[in-house]
């Protein structure tokens, strides 16, 4: 009897004999937001990261729910379009490969910011605009673009006539709770020309952020009889408004932390006032 027999299980060449062995798996280098399938688990998601492991590399993968899973980088371990891959260390990128900013499109070279135009993006208050700001704030200064606080979307209409929307000088209005039947909804109902409102269903702007980045399971539902940030602050246990606010403002690092309803809102409106011809 062979010592394999009791011993070595993987001795034994099981393809000797005249038959072939199966091709190697392709090697793909682990680029950040190439989307994989690990193959024991089915989970499926885009690279966001890799660290470094003793005896392999791990990859961090984000499925579309925003849930992270970190995976060996094993020969053969992934599937792209059905088919296993190996996934590699990106080499280091080139001097003049761009980055991409915190809303996920590409940087432009560093230069200083753009002299302001005439438009303007309006935003119903500090967190809206601070949120804002996080996420597009390199492109809004690269198209310069000033984000205005209207402090109430009480204040829309003295505003707007204030800044005195134009075909040179457009208007982009983000809402909070923009719904059918709302008092936002009655408030942007005729807003003029040159005006583009775009808003999102959450009663407020941190309902926008994505719950599990915060480690909660769901945004809580609070009475129309209470303040909206003092209810959540109470059923979650995060003390006042301000410290809530530091909590939602330090979960959100780009795009990805906040909910495709605000993201969607927010590049229309950049779109809007960007499309005038200078």
């Amino acid at each position: 009897m062979h010592s394999n027999a009791s011993g070595d299980r993987y001795g034994s060449d099981v393809l000797a004999g005249g038959r072939s062995r199966r091709p190697a798996a392709p090697t793909v280098a682990a680029e950040r937001d190439l989307v994989v399938e690990d193959a024991a688990t089915g989970f499926c998601g885009a690279v966001i990261g890799i660290e470094r492991g003793n005896d392999v590399d791990h990859v961090r993968l984000e499925d579309r729910g925003g849930r992270t899973r970190l995976f060996g980088m094993w020969p053969a371990a992934f599937l792209i379009d059905g088919a296993p891959v190996t996934l590699t260390r990106p080499t280091v990128a080139a001097p003049t490969t761009r980055a991409r900013t915190a809303s996920g499109s590409l940087a432009a070279p560093t230069q200083r910011a753009r002299t302001a135009r005439a438009s303007r993006l309006f935003v119903e208050g500090v967190h809206d605009a601070a949120l804002v700001e996080r996420i597009w704030g390199d492109d809004l200064r690269a198209e310069g673009i000033v984000v205005v606080s209207l402090d109430g979307l009480d204040n829309l209409e003295e505003v707007l006539a204030e800044f005195g929307p134009a075909p040179h000088r457009r208007a982009g209005v983000l809402v909070d709770h923009l719904v059918a039947h709302s008092k936002e909804s009655r408030l942007t109902r005729s807003v003029g020309p040159h005006v583009l409102v775009c808003g999102h269903p959450f009663i407020d702007v941190w309902e926008a952020v994505k719950p599990e980045r915060l480690r909660i399971e769901s945004w809580p539902s609070v009475p129309r009889s209470e303040e909206w940030k003092a209810g959540v602050c109470a059923r979650l246990g995060w003390g006042t408004p301000q410290d809530g606010w530091r909590r939602v403002y330090a979960a959100v690092r780009d795009f990805r932390d906040v909910r495709v309803e605000l993201l969607r809102s927010v590049e229309e409106l950049i779109d809007f006032v960007t499309a005038i011809p200078e």
